[in-house]
């Protein structure tokens, strides 16, 4: 498929459209607005969803498919926060704190991107397998990693010890691990006849509660937006080149660990996206002398835009390639 004919296709979805609404309503201040009770209870519908679905697929899939999955899964857990950090304290000349906290924003995942990209694949009729929601969980151990080189950076300089039990804690306490994992225990032992009881509201309300959770993501990354001047130039260029390199590499080894077109294309996706719920909330806990307007700038305001308007159509067209 022509890439212009790609990108319209993405473009055009209903969930893209609602990101662009809110989008447009952040920059004209429009009086639109969700409130926090309900954004918060969107982001759970989600997350808890996306657990237990992908566990009823999990359930189906046979390990020899899964385990090279998740070895791919893991290296990127390592790989792109060291990536990030050397690349954000030696060509960004950010602080300690200020460059593990990024690093904890790409080494983790967008689930609105996911969704996003889980969508785009069925809409191309290249589904994704759906055990990859067990390498979103996976993915958000990037944050433990990444405040954990923030913990050994300082302690050099103070002497001070690293508590990794607390690292640990404070991303497991977050919702992101705990409705996914949960979930897909709860789907994983869900049986058939169990499953059709409450499919009608995980499966077939998933779509319009995405669209109206991008719709106040819309909203809030034109707010951030404002903010270019905060992040800097660099910042700006980092955001879009940085889910690029690490949305190729995330297509090319799930690629070569034998997923799916669709699958491959939606890993690239996982590793091309930022956090902006789970990764902010343990950063303010863990790294309080960082700048939000930095990290939540870049992430919200420059990578999530990107990836959905013009990411996920060339991670897709690649992963075509490739399989081509």
């Amino acid at each position: 498929m022509p890439g212009l004919e790609l990108l319209s296709t993405n473009l055009l979805q209903p969930i893209v459209l609602a990101f662009l609404l809110g989008a447009i309503a952040g920059f004209v201040k429009s009086e639109l607005e969700l409130p926090e009770a309900v954004i918060k209870l969107l982001a759970i519908y989600l997350l808890f969803s996306l657990g237990i679905t992908g566990g009823r697929e999990l359930a189906k899939a046979e390990l020899g498919d899964v385990l090279p999955v998740i070895a791919i899964t893991l290296f990127m857990v390592f790989a792109i926060p060291t990536a990030v950090y050397v690349i954000t304290r030696r060509l960004g000349r950010f602080d300690i704190s200020n460059a593990a906290a990024i690093a904890a924003h790409y080494g983790s995942v967008s689930t609105a991107t996911f969704f996003a990209s889980v969508t785009f694949a069925k809409a191309m009729n290249t589904p994704s397998e759906g055990y990859m929601a067990a390498m979103v969980a996976l993915m958000e151990f990037g944050v433990i990693y990444s405040l954990v080189i923030a913990r050994i950076a300082m302690g050099r300089a103070s002497g001070g010890g690293i508590d990794f039990k607390q690292l640990f804690m404070s991303v497991i306490r977050g919702r992101g691990i705990l409705l996914l994992c949960g979930g897909m225990v709860i789907g994983y032992l869900a049986t058939d006849r169990q499953w059709q009881q409450i499919q009608p509201f995980y499966e077939g309300l998933f779509r319009g509660m995405l669209m109206l959770f991008l719709l106040e993501m819309g909203i809030t990354a034109a707010r951030q937006a404002r903010a270019f001047k905060e992040v800097g130039v660099f910042m700006v260029g980092f955001g879009v080149l940085m889910p690029i390199v690490n949305g190729v590499i995330g297509v090319t080894l799930g690629h070569w660990a034998g997923l799916s077109v669709g699958g491959a294309f939606v890993f690239g996706a996982i590793c091309a996206s930022a956090s902006f719920i789970d990764a902010p909330a343990a950063c303010r806990a863990s790294l309080p002398q960082a700048n939000p307007g930095i990290y939540l700038t870049s992430s919200l305001g420059v990578t999530l835009p990107f990836n959905l308007l013009a990411g996920l159509p060339l991670y897709y067209s690649y992963a075509n390639w490739l399989a081509g």
